[in-house]
């Protein structure tokens, strides 16, 4: 390490000043980005996707149609059984119905990512961000996205 330092020390200025200019450079590049060819933004509009979609409507059909069913089998038992064992069945219902609930969660975080891949792609952008989080700016792949979920 001394040794480095003597020799840092010992340098001309000249040499000293063009291992600043290239230390500079290089932070100006690695901070700049290394995407060349890819430097488009886009933006997706969450909401939209989550009200517009056939396909997140298809799921969340799916999750109501499952709640139904939970709910009617419960109302159809009821008279039958005591308080207590409708709770049980109750809470089990509730977890049935949650874990129904986040398996298509898991679905449609899949499908909007895969859509989100295949624009990013075909449309050559190095990112593409959620429209809550832009200002301003980027290109909106909203409407790409949703062709690509249906």
């Amino acid at each position: 390490m001394r040794s480095m330092v003597k020799s840092i020390l010992g340098m001309s200025k000249r040499v000293k000043l063009s291992l600043v200019v290239v230390a500079i450079l290089a932070a100006t590049i690695l901070l700049g980005g290394c995407n060349f060819g890819q430097s488009t933004v886009g933006v997706l509009d969450v909401n939209k996707v989550m009200s517009d979609s056939p396909r997140i409507k298809q799921f969340q059909d799916q999750l109501n149609t499952k709640g139904k069913e939970l709910s009617d089998q419960l109302e159809k038992d009821k008279p039958n059984i005591s308080a207590e064992e409708y709770q049980k069945r109750q809470e089990t219902a509730y977890g049935e119905f949650l874990k129904t609930k986040q398996e298509l969660e898991t679905q449609i975080d899949d499908s909007i990512k895969q859509a989100i891949e295949q624009v990013g792609k075909e449309k050559k952008m190095g990112v593409v961000l959620y429209k809550t989080s832009v200002a301003h700016g980027g290109t909106d792949v909203t409407d790409d996205v949703l062709k690509k979920m249906q």
